[in-house]
């Protein structure tokens, strides 16, 4: 076993923790029609069941389509002002904090990610939430005074309608909480249908919107599988945008069935960020934020800093640094304070990362480091894993891996580096390490991804935007732009005094 590797402890008592989760459709907490289930097994402790909630069926999806949609067309919300719908947003963030330990304890265990981290992603979600609270209040339109003394020009912004969100297992309340309050603050109505893997946080969420007393019907919760539950909801024509973070087939296929009805959609898909290191960079900093970048979340990550582009003069010297690094990073039992890399989320998923490690090797790459599952009795872990020798048309250098697996490639001048950077049907994420701020300013303009760092990776915060060039995406979150994509913009010609006759 490594050294590195710390056993989940099977008597935990958190462990006992069993939770038992209803849907929110109206207002209410219900189970689905059929009684049906789904068990949640913790990834990180085998044999653990950590949660259940209800599998729903279509006719408990169209329920909740119906209730959001009274809900703005009749209901209260879209008609409060600005500043009402930001006080009761704003209670929704206290009442995370107020209840972020056992947020993150539900979030670790079903995800099978690290407490600490956890624990700190749910403070995050707070912050969301207050930032679109304090922005609900100051959205607005424009006026246009110079189209002439006889005529005034508005735009009037309002909310799209009845949005549809479907979030995926990596970070469940993160990407919620970069959804949902951006598409209430805009006046809309939701209906979230997280992962079958990881719903439990979701419904927590919406029951703690209830408690704040954000209206019945605004924010409702389905649970199950995407055949039906995810498909009906981007089918039905109660819904009047499908907003999607997940897979590129996946969100290929939700944009198709949006398309048959004219219907908006929002898709944040996946990604291959490169991290790209200059031979100026700071290489203590740059080594500790490459581990970072693709250890993060046991590497489930879609803005995950998976290809390492280092300057052929400098490679030795930062491989040395990360390897160290990369040998002594904890990972394993999530529920361990000092557990830095957590779980994988599935059998089939740890399978799949395993296979592509195999495909690095059978193409020819180095294996530095790792390249195995570790603890399989115990929980599914992979240890942290590099590669050098890539080159780019291996399939760990173009294709999303979603592991603890890093791919190095060399370069030797600037021009090269952003070439081997778009060099791939994705632009979610890029990173460049640099003390030359010029260099990495001119480098980072010239990537065609949308979320991008300069010496550091993975940094967010709720006023800047995200989102995809290429297959990563259509649309942005967060941000005063995050607003933008809940609302419609209405333009108003208004004539002053008698307009002159057409017909005299």
């Amino acid at each position: 076993m490594l050294s590195n590797f710390i056993a989940p402890d099977s008597r935990d008592p958190r462990l006992n923790i069993k939770s038992r989760y209803q849907m929110l459709v109206d207002g209410k907490s219900v189970d689905a029609a059929s009684g049906r289930t789904i068990d949640r097994v913790s990834p990180g402790h085998a044999g653990a069941v950590v949660g259940t909630w209800p599998e729903a069926s279509a006719d408990d999806v169209r329920l909740a389509v119906a209730a959001a949609r009274r809900a703005f067309d009749t209901g209260p919300w879209p008609r409060m002002s600005g500043a009402e719908r930001s006080r009761l947003m704003f209670k929704v963030a206290d009442l995370i904090l107020a209840h972020q330990e056992d947020l993150a304890l539900a979030e670790s265990l079903e995800v099978g990610k690290p407490i600490a981290q956890a624990r700190g992603e749910i403070g995050f979600c707070a912050d969301l939430w207050s930032y679109a609270a304090g922005q609900a209040r100051a959205l607005e339109g424009q006026s246009h005074n110079n189209i002439g003394d006889d005529r005034l020009g508005l735009v009037l912004r309002e909310p799209v309608g009845v949005v549809g969100i479907i979030t995926p297992w990596n970070f469940p309340f993160i990407i919620a909480s970069e959804r949902v309050p951006w598409a209430i603050g805009a006046g809309c109505t939701v209906v979230l249908k997280p992962s079958e893997f990881t719903s439990g946080t979701s419904i927590r969420m919406a029951e703690l919107a209830r408690e704040a007393g954000i209206p019945d019907g605004v924010f409702n919760v389905v649970t199950g599988y995407g055949d039906p539950a995810g498909q009906v909801l981007a089918e039905d024509p109660g819904v009047d945008m499908v907003a999607f973070t997940g897979s590129v087939r996946v969100g290929t296929k939700l944009g198709e069935i949006a398309a048959r009805s004219v219907k908006r959609v929002g898709l944040e898909l996946g990604g291959k960020g490169p991290q790209i290191v200059f031979a100026d960079a700071d290489l203590e900093a740059a080594a500790d934020g490459i581990a970072y970048g693709v250890y993060h979340n046991a590497g489930q990550c879609c803005i995950s800093g998976s290809r390492l582009l280092v300057e052929e003069s400098i490679r030795d010297a930062l491989m040395e640094r990360l390897l160290d690094i990369s040998r002594k990073v904890t990972f394993g039992d999530p529920l361990n304070e000092r557990t830095k890399i957590g779980a994988l989320i599935s059998e089939a998923h740890a399978e799949k990362v395993h296979s592509y490690v195999e495909a690095g090797v059978a193409s020819g790459a180095e294996l530095l480091l790792g390249g195995e599952r570790v603890g399989r009795q115990a929980g599914l872990y992979y240890a942290p894993t590099v590669f050098a020798g890539v080159t780019p048309d291996m399939s760990i250098a173009r294709e999303e891996i979603f592991g603890p697996v890093l791919s190095t490639l060399t370069f030797r001048t600037a021009d090269e580096a952003v070439a081997m950077a778009n060099a791939t049907e994705f632009g979610l994420s890029a990173s460049v390490w640099s003390t030359n701020l010029e260099n990495a300013l001119q480098s980072i303009r010239r990537i065609r991804a949308g979320r991008c760092w300069i010496n550091s990776v993975i940094d967010g915060t709720p006023e800047l935007p995200i989102g995809g060039y290429k297959k990563s995406g259509l649309g942005r979150e967060l941000g005063r732009y995050g607003f933008d994509e809940y609302s419609q913009f209405k333009g108003v010609h208004v004539t002053l005094g008698r307009p002159a006759p057409w017909f005299a």
